[in-house]
């Protein structure tokens, strides 16, 4: 009689291969990135807009246990296409060090990680990581100049779209600028009060619902571009609401609300709607499959 270990089934070559290669290639791509990965996270402790930067790296390994079926699709060996990938990331990087653009040095992780990816792993492996691969770049922090640029016409906007609201709701409020008069109280719809903040959050939120659903592929682009407007509404609705309070009630209890209560609730408002959106979308495609009832 043959001992247990004859019977039980060797692993497969591919994947012994992919068990030490994956891991090598991952250590030394971390231990030379070590200093950029450690300023994102000093970013993410200090800056609230991204403090949903710790979370990034473990939905990403999260994603590649969930596909972990497409492991059996095919052999794993290493592809060529990795090398102009690779080379591509490279290129970023010594850009971002010769010219001291930090942002450029970050982003160049990804088509590094990238393109070490389908090196060693090759199609097979890049049709199983490429959702992970992919969900790391909201780790990585906007350049300052773009959040910069994007804060002044969204801070505007927010201003306008409050005001419009406050008007519909009977209340004599006038934008000033980027301040809400409303009788002898002003309302300042300051930078933080933008919804860039809410925006980047919530943005990485609706990416991770698209990939984790099961629905058809423009059912999830259109999850991720209604992150969009979801975000903005929200955010209108926060300083609607302080503006409310401050004329129905007191500016010690709209100032409560603003910075603490209406600050958590805005992102479970937020994935509420996009709940509903996914209801109403999967009732409004009715499957070819289903047989239709016929009367006699």
């Amino acid at each position: 009689m043959g001992s247990s270990a004859s019977i039980r089934p060797d692993i497969p070559k591919e994947q012994r291969y992919l068990m030490v290669a994956l891991p090598l290639s991952a250590f030394a791509l971390v231990w030379a990135y070590w200093t950029s990965l450690t300023e994102m996270a000093w970013r993410w402790s200090h800056d609230p807009q991204y403090a949903h930067g710790y979370l990034v790296p473990g939905f990403a390994a999260a994603l590649l246990w969930l596909r972990r079926d497409r492991l059996a699709a095919g052999r794993f060996e290493p592809s060529w296409y990795g090398v102009p990938v690779l080379a591509i990331g490279i290129g970023l990087r010594l850009v971002g060090a010769y010219f001291h653009y930090v942002w450029l040095d970050a982003v160049s992780f990804l088509p590094c990680l990238a393109g070490l990816w389908l090196l060693v792993g090759g199609k097979t492996a890049w049709r199983w990581g490429w959702p992970a691969v992919a969900f790391l770049g909201f780790m990585v922090p906007l350049p300052y100049g773009f959040s910069l640029t994007l804060a002044g016409p969204l801070q505007r906007l927010a201003t306008i779209a409050s005001t419009f609201f406050l008007q519909t709701l009977g209340m004599p409020a006038v934008a000033d600028g980027n301040v809400i008069l409303l009788n002898e109280i002003e309302v300042n719809v300051v930078e933080a009060c933008s919804g860039l903040r809410m925006l980047v959050v919530f943005f990485a939120f609706a990416t991770a619902v698209a990939l984790i659903v099961k629905r058809p592929l423009w059912v999830k682009l259109l999850l991720v571009a209604s992150a969009v407007p979801i975000a903005l509404l929200v955010n209108v609705l926060r300083i609607t609401a302080t503006g409310v309070l401050y004329e129905l009630v007191n500016g010690q209890v709209a100032k409560l609300v603003f910075h603490d209560l209406a600050g958590w609730l805005m992102m479970p408002i937020a994935l509420l709607i996009l709940g509903l959106e996914l209801q109403f979308l999967k009732r409004l495609v009715i499957s070819s499959h289903r047989p239709l009832a016929t009367g006699r």
